[in-house]
């Protein structure tokens, strides 16, 4: 009987884990497709390329302003019902873009799907320690980031062949079966959230979502719509921003049930995981940015061979992320995470004296090195901040963890960029010759190797926590 009961928990812990992967894989599935479309929808509603963008830009802002709100919504109501619903309105979302009569539809359908996806995202990892012992979280945690990358992979692919068989809008369709398996996944198979003790307040923080919401908006707006160059608009968006910021610290510090209680921020331990999360999504970034420019203009590969050799990056990374798991629970957090931040270090060196005559081989190498690395320090740090989030704050954190990888992704998006048409000196990139590309690479992923050394610093000087214990281990 014990056998079959074990056997019993541990079937319903792998379909739960199968449908807290499918509602990571969504939201990152929805941005790649998203970013492949553009010229067809830009198209089918007759915009602009630079309006277009905001197809890709509504939804980036909605994450980002909502995603830690989102946490927060479910430590108070109940993470489970939540991700229902943030499924439920991801998939509503998905079918009123494919539907959008207009450009400006499109565009609201897009805030609608990005307020769901923020559920999914922010509350997934949270929900981890409800199915996994404590000694399998890192496994868990791998198998979460190779769905993620497994999403940005077939993005490109599975979207171009909707666009060529039934037009743009239909990659949009893609979502709705995969929302409504992990639904019925999620509902039969993730255990209700756990008792908690009468520490569990009613009262939801507007006046901080709303401040947060505006600071993330604003400092995202200016780096993104700029493109690295700062014009006047810019500079007045980012110093409302942090106007904002700094009101939501004074709300946060005066609300009786904030929506991130300060002293958390005197976690060393949280504050050097969230830091370094940030800055190794910037200098991912970098690879997305510099990457196609270095390939098609310096190695001189055409379109479809650079697109391959691109989609390599992401391709190992949902390879290496559950045995990279796996390493994280057999040697521990802190070592995977700083052999992960070594190997990303000596992948960013290698990339900063690489020439174009090494062809592809000698940007391949180093970026195998990087992204396997940037997988193993993932798990490793997602595991150790989740690991010593307090029950009642698993949501939250969980939101300020897919905070900080956004921020970095668009601070990468934006500095790095900067810093890549810096080292080139030429006013006009598309045309200039392959060793000041090369020269502009050698700056950026110089860079990149310096913020590399800086996250391995922090890493080493973080102080180690004892990790809560799961509710899994509370029953035994």
């Amino acid at each position: 009987m014990q056998q079959d009961s074990r056997a019993t928990r541990q079937s319903s812990t792998k379909w739960a884990l199968a449908g807290l992967s499918l509602t990571m894989l969504m939201p990152s599935l929805a941005t790649s497709t998203a970013n492949v479309a553009l010229p067809s929808l830009a198209k089918t509603f007759a915009v602009s390329f630079q309006a277009a963008q905001w197809i890709v830009l509504a939804y980036l802002l909605t994450v980002t302003a909502l995603v830690v709100v989102a946490g927060r919504v479910g430590d108070i109501i109940g993470r489970r019902p939540l991700l229902l619903a943030g499924t439920t309105v991801f998939a509503g979302g998905s079918l009123l873009c494919s539907l959008a009569p207009s450009f400006e539809l499109l565009i609201v359908a897009r805030v609608v799907q990005g307020s769901g996806a923020a559920v999914m995202m922010a509350l997934t990892m949270g929900l981890v320690s409800t199915v996994v012992p404590a000694e399998r979280t890192g496994r868990a945690m791998g198998l979460l980031g190779a769905m993620s990358a497994v999403g940005t992979t077939l993005g490109p692919a599975l979207g171009g062949v909707l666009i060529a068989w039934a037009g743009g809008t239909s990659i949009f369709l893609v979502n709705l079966p995969l929302a409504a398996l992990a639904l019925g996944i999620v509902f039969r198979t993730l255990p209700q959230d756990p008792q908690r003790d009468g520490d569990r307040s009613p009262h939801i923080d507007l006046a901080g979502m709303s401040l947060l919401a505006a600071a993330l908006i604003g400092f995202t707006l200016a780096l993104t719509r700029g493109r690295g160059e700062f014009d006047l608009a810019s500079v007045v968006i980012l110093v409302t921003a942090i106007i904002a910021g700094a009101l939501f610290v004074v709300v946060e510090a005066r609300a009786p049930s904030p929506l991130i209680r300060l002293d958390m921020l005197r976690n060393r331990g949280l504050v050097a995981g969230l830091a370094t999360s940030a800055i190794v999504s910037t200098v991912m970034m970098s690879t997305l940015i510099v990457g196609p420019f270095y390939l098609a203009l310096a190695v001189r590969l055409d379109p479809a061979s650079a697109g391959l050799v691109l989609a390599i990056g992401p391709l190992v990374a949902a390879m290496v992320s559950v045995p990279a798991g796996r390493v994280v629970d057999g040697i521990g957090t802190e070592r995977a995470a700083l052999g992960g931040l070594g190997s990303m270090a000596a992948g960013a060196a290698a990339l900063s004296i690489v020439t174009p005559a090494s062809g592809v081989a000698g940007y391949l190498v180093p970026i195998v090195v990087m992204t396997s690395g940037y997988a193993l320090f993932q798990a490793a740090n997602n595991t150790a901040v989740m690991a010593n989030a307090s029950l009642t704050e698993r949501g939250v954190v969980s939101g300020m963890l897919n905070l900080s990888r956004n921020l970095g992704l668009v601070t990468g998006a934006s500095a790095m960029g900067a810093v890549f048409a810096w080292g080139t000196g030429s006013a006009d990139i598309v045309s200039a010759e392959p060793q000041v590309l090369a020269a502009g690479m050698h700056a950026t992923f110089a860079a990149a190797a310096l913020l590399v050394g800086m996250s391995l610093v922090m890493a080493i000087r973080a102080p180690r926590g004892d990790p809560q214990p799961s509710p899994l281990e509370n029953a035994s």
